[in-house]
């Protein structure tokens, strides 16, 4: 591996620039190549097997292109192959995980929630984090069965949405939660919704900085921080890429491209 090839980021849609827009802020020299499986796009409702079939495909592209590590930036993901590739590929990978520690360990009230796809909850790794982590505060779980695809149509501003998510978190408000953690990477596109749906004392945990500060430790551990001044950015995405271009535009502020790759 050499310090000058790219990062890979992927996702079944756009979730994934909330952890690209956390990445090229800490490490503006690297190179990036960001996929979205926007053909394929929502993984939350498919079978492991599906999920790891559409992940090894994603990767081969990937590594085709010569990236030096991969962030699986989707917790469904995460929870059914980054085991299959960690096993299966040689460079490391990075994953996504619901932050179910500080928010337990840091909350007053004992009572927190976790807002995730359903193949987010019944992952190992959620499985295991929340039943070492959560024994002492009440955790709420709620699957946002919609809000992938809210994002992905660009319908965050719409008085429906706002009507949704207020029914999503009556339930969690009611259970006094002073932390929620989104699981998905979706999600933090929502955070000014959630904000003003939600009472003051309730702290929103994004998992992208972790994720960022993870990469980083990998990097440098394994000698591969770009040492060039600054980075370039590749988009491809696998079905209609007017979504992506448009949440890029809002992140970047120069000329990019979509390519279109199918899987």
């Amino acid at each position: 591996m050499q310090a000058n090839k790219p990062i890979g980021i992927f996702d079944s849609g756009v979730g994934g620039l909330s952890v690209f827009k956390e990445l090229i802020k800490s490490l503006p020299s690297e190179d990036v190549l960001y996929f979205a499986d926007t053909a394929n796009c929502p993984y939350g409702s498919k079978s492991n097997i599906e999920v790891i079939e559409l992940s090894k495909k994603i990767v081969d592209f990937l590594i085709n292109k010569n990236c030096k590590t991969i962030i699986v930036a989707c917790n469904t993901a995460t929870a059914a192959a980054i085991d299959y590739l960690r096993s299966n590929y040689e460079i490391p990978f990075i994953g996504m995980e619901p932050a179910v520690k500080p928010a337990a360990l840091n909350s007053k009230s004992k009572s927190i929630a976790v807002l995730a796809t359903e193949g987010t909850f019944n992952g190992r790794l959620y499985i295991e984090t929340s039943q070492k982590y959560a024994k002492d505060v009440n955790l709420n779980v709620k699957v946002g069965n919609r809000l992938v695809s809210i994002v992905e149509n660009d319908l965050i501003n719409e008085p429906e949405t706002k009507k949704y998510i207020q029914e999503l978190l009556n339930p969690l408000i009611a259970a006094n939660i002073d932390h929620l953690v989104l699981g998905c990477t979706h999600y933090p596109f929502l955070i000014p919704v959630l904000k003003d749906i939600l009472p003051d004392n309730v702290e929103i945990i994004d998992p992208a900085l972790a994720v960022v500060a993870q990469l980083k430790r990998i990097l440098i551990k394994h000698n591969l921080i770009n040492s060039k001044t600054e980075g370039q950015y590749d988009f491809y995405s696998s079905g209609n890429s007017s979504i992506l271009e448009k949440m890029v535009s809002k992140i970047l502020k120069f000329d990019f491209r979509v390519n279109n790759y199918s899987i």
